[in-house]
């Protein structure tokens, strides 16, 4: 049965104005979908803010500004990434899925298959994605365990040698010092493109054997 607008509103307004009496101003949430000038600007950027709860969400938070966060918290670069899939030859999928959550689903079900074609993918999750039925390899890790997975790859990488030294940079005297168990003098290595790498091997890494 169609109603008006004000007689949708009466409820709401008496729930929120019993919130107020109860000093209870948290509890309201307000979650919006995508952008409109009534749901951004009036709803979503004034009414949480006039009613007193800091619980408004906007649909941002599991797209765009999510998306923006990795590269931002990672890399300092807050913004959209693309990446070369047209070219790639080893695609590491780790926990998550791009064939069905990421912003370019129809760009990588297409590239996907192509991937595969000329090279390999190889999936890092505790659960059967799409991803993960596709991969050459999957490593199913147990859940939680992505960063001693990662830190075991790490360690691998210095210990015998395998990081980019044009990227990475290298000792200086040629000599790699990365064993495992021992520390290292911060300043017999010459860092290029990264920033703490010996530091991270003393705090972290020395120790993270497979």
């Amino acid at each position: 049965v169609p109603i008006r607008w004000d007689e949708a509103l009466d409820p709401l307004a008496d729930k929120m104005m019993e919130l107020c009496k109860n000093n209870e101003l948290e509890k309201l949430m307000y979650m919006r979908g995508r952008y409109s000038p009534t749901s951004t600007d009036l709803l979503y950027g004034t009414l949480p803010k006039i009613f007193g709860t800091p619980n408004y969400y906007s649909h941002s938070a599991i797209c765009a500004e999510a998306e923006k966060m990795g590269p931002g918290y990672t890399q300092g670069f807050f913004g959209y990434r693309d990446y070369d899939l047209a070219k790639t030859k080893c695609l590491v999928v780790w926990g998550c899925d791009p064939l069905s959550s990421n912003r370019q689903v129809p760009n990588a079900i297409a590239k996907f298959s192509d991937i595969l074609d000329r090279g390999t993918v190889i999936a890092v999750d505790p659960r059967m994605s799409a991803s993960v039925a596709k991969a050459n390899e999957w490593l199913s890790i147990k859940p939680g365990e992505d960063g001693a997975l990662a830190a075991g790859i790490a360690h691998v990488l210095l210990t015998e040698g395998l990081w980019s030294k044009e990227f990475v940079g290298s000792f200086k005297d040629g000599k790699n010092l990365f064993k495992t168990g021992a520390t290292v003098d911060e300043t017999a290595f010459a860092e290029k493109q990264t920033h703490g790498i010996v530091k991270l091997w003393k705090i972290e890494l020395k120790d993270r054997t497979p």
